[in-house]
């Protein structure tokens, strides 16, 4: 299947779904920052299921573009998409991904993009590519952006006894003094 017509399938399929009313209360728990279809999670995921499949996904080699046209799109569900279809790819990606997950985490964040982002995506790679993965949270750590702050707080969220205490320390030290709710919420959460 073609990109694009991957990328009208998809459209079409959730505008069918879409639910107006569900769609104000969802933008307004997200405190309107964001433009919803009303398509709920459970929903979101059966429509999305098809477009996941091997032989309809786009390939590997795509996916830096699909992750731009869905993080383009005005509706927040597709932002999920993306996500979900980076996630398919997981363990087939390479070290350049920290750039892309980057873009993901700055453009449009909030935390339910990027709790998802960091410990599904980030935390994946970083287990697999770990002296590149260190030189990014080094980057992030030392940015001004909350959201790669938070991200390099919780990116270990999955580890169990895989997680590098000193690291989480180090990072949670340094931010304590950190005002941020969400920075809060990622030092007690991890």
């Amino acid at each position: 299947m073609k990109l694009n017509e991957y990328f009208s399938d998809l459209d079409r399929a959730f505008e069918e779904a879409k639910n107006p009313t569900d769609a104000v209360y969802m933008e307004a728990y997200m405190r309107n920052k964001f433009r919803f279809l009303g398509i709920r999670a459970p929903l979101r995921k059966t429509l999305a299921t098809p477009f996941f499949l091997k032989s309809i996904r786009p390939p590997e080699s795509s996916l830096k573009e699909c992750v731009s046209v869905l993080w383009k799109s005005p509706w927040r569900e597709m932002q999920f998409v993306g996500m979900e279809l980076v996630s398919k790819y997981k363990n087939e990606l390479d070290a350049g991904y920290f750039e892309l997950f980057e873009f993901m985490i700055v453009n449009k964040p909030w935390w339910d993009t990027v709790d998802y982002i960091a410990a599904t995506l980030v935390g994946n790679l970083f287990l697999r590519f770990p002296e590149e993965g260190f030189r990014y949270i080094e980057k992030w750590r030392k940015s001004k952006n909350i959201w790669l702050i938070r991200t390099c707080i919780i990116f270990q969220l999955k580890y169990k006894e895989k997680i590098d205490e000193a690291l989480l320390f180090s990072l949670i030290i340094e931010n304590r003094q950190q005002n941020d709710l969400f920075i809060r919420k990622a030092i007690g959460w991890s």
